[in-house]
């Protein structure tokens, strides 16, 4: 099976299947979460051992089912997937409630493989199955005051515990500007190793922009916004301080809380040795889009 934008990625780089199911395991909190590097290397290496599938399953982040690392395990199966539809407004020519199946219906599925980089200092390679963004909005029409793209995550309240518990401020949120959503590396992704996203990596469908930290890779999508301003982001909301709208991967820039410069590759056990973060992990070809900008800054 060939992968595109792999740069110097090769299948024995991908993170094994069972260690990618913990991929929000460890991601950051509004207060008291520190950088863990709770991870290993992704390679099939032979001294590096994966994380079991019993441990990758029942050791997750995801706060719409619960802040415990088990909880998402014992939750997520309550995500209700049926008849979902995709709200599409804002500046776009074909406003509407589109049923997924409707969205997406024509348009190619791709494989990409591609580096996944936690802003806790954790990293995978990951080889999703997905459509490029740009395909979804060139079908519903872009309208040429659009500057950004917003995006929304389904709340679930009865499904959802952590909703319940409001934990954050949901639904969760995220955006990005036009030109890094019409980029070709942007995707929405349907799936993993050829599999159907399961609920608790955002079934059925989740933004990935491996250039960027993965709190940006919102889930479950149910809203694609085009607008003219900046819009909202969820962490951002929560602690400004330490999540910008960009969340550009940039080693040189540290979180408040600790470095960036390097990362622990998932499923190589708890003490693997850390590799250095590139920048835009990995994705030099991205680097125009930021012509001008301080990116000394923490974006």
């Amino acid at each position: 099976m060939a992968y595109r934008w792999t740069n110097d990625l090769t299948r024995a780089d991908i993170t094994p299947k069972s260690a990618y199911l913990n991929r929000r395991q460890i991601l950051a909190g509004t207060a008291g979460l520190g950088a863990i590097g709770f991870a290993g290397a992704a390679q099939a290496q032979g001294d590096l051992e994966p994380n079991t599938l019993e441990e990758i399953t029942t050791y997750n982040n995801y706060y719409e089912f619960g802040t415990g690392k088990n909880d998402p395990a014992q939750n997520a199966h309550r995500l209700d997937t049926s008849n979902w539809k995709v709200k599409v407004d804002g500046l776009v020519d074909h406003p509407g409630d589109y049923a997924i199946d409707d969205l997406l219906a024509g348009l190619s599925v791709e494989d990409r493989l591609y580096r996944f980089r936690c802003v806790e200092a954790w990293s995978m390679v990951i080889p999703w199955n997905g459509i490029e963004l740009a395909d979804i909005l060139n079908k519903v029409g872009v309208q040429s005051a659009a500057k950004y793209v917003a995006f929304e995550t389904v709340v679930q309240p009865d499904n959802m515990i952590g909703v319940q518990r409001r934990v954050l401020d949901f639904p969760y949120v995220e955006g990005l500007r036009i030109d890094e959503a019409m980029h070709p590396l942007t995707i929405m992704a349907t799936g993993i190793y050829d599999e159907p996203l399961a609920k608790q990596n955002g079934a059925p469908m989740r933004l990935v922009v491996p250039w960027k930290y993965g709190f940006k890779s919102v889930k479950s999508i149910v809203r694609i916004t085009l607008t003219d301003r900046e819009p909202p982001t969820s962490w951002n909301k929560a602690n400004a301080r330490e999540y910008g709208f960009y969340s550009n991967v940039n080693p040189l820039v540290d979180h408040p809380r600790w470095s960036q410069a390097t990362e622990r590759r998932v499923g190589g056990g708890l003490f693997a040795s850390r590799q250095d973060t590139l920048m835009f992990n990995g994705y030099p070809e991205v680097a125009s889009l930021y012509d001008g900008m301080d990116l000394s800054e923490y974006f």
